[in-house]
């Protein structure tokens, strides 16, 4: 049934979200799994093509989601989203969407109703990224 005051991530802001809410914006893209560098100099944040080891690089699903940050000590923790966090998501991401006031795309599960639109237009990770088991820590670099 819908809403007839629209859709839930037209109406609240991100902070008023239930967490099923909040999960839900998850487009299931696995961006934000990949490690990130900083340039020092310009503060510049790159984006690798390496992805976290619990990235399941065919899904691109958290293999651990409840347990992940238990594992790995850097995971990005959206909750609360921080203006730092949202600088470091890509701009396809539907919380750094809504956080700059932007609508969410066309391809997003939570707009298509089908979670493959994310897949099949191209927005995922899904097959192009490698785990972070298979790339040492000094030559992450090698894969901006």
């Amino acid at each position: 049934m819908t809403d007839p005051e629209g859709p839930f991530w037209e109406r609240k802001r991100l902070n008023q979200m239930t967490d099923a809410q909040w999960e839900a914006l998850c487009d299931g893209c696995g961006r934000c799994c990949l490690h990130k560098l900083e340039d020092t100099d310009t503060g510049r944040v790159y984006t690798t093509a390496v992805a976290c080891r619990l990235l399941d690089t065919t899904t691109c699903r958290c293999t651990d989601y409840d347990r992940r940050t238990r594992h790995v000590a850097d995971c990005l923790a959206l909750r609360p989203l921080t203006d730092a966090q949202v600088r470091v998501l890509p701009r396809s991401c539907a919380y750094r969407r809504l956080a700059e006031g932007r609508p969410l795309a066309w391809w997003h599960p939570l707009v298509s109703g089908d979670p493959d639109t994310v897949h099949a237009a191209g927005i995922s990770v899904s097959e192009e990224v490698l785990s972070e088991e298979f790339v040492h820590p000094d030559e992450l670099v090698l894969h901006l």
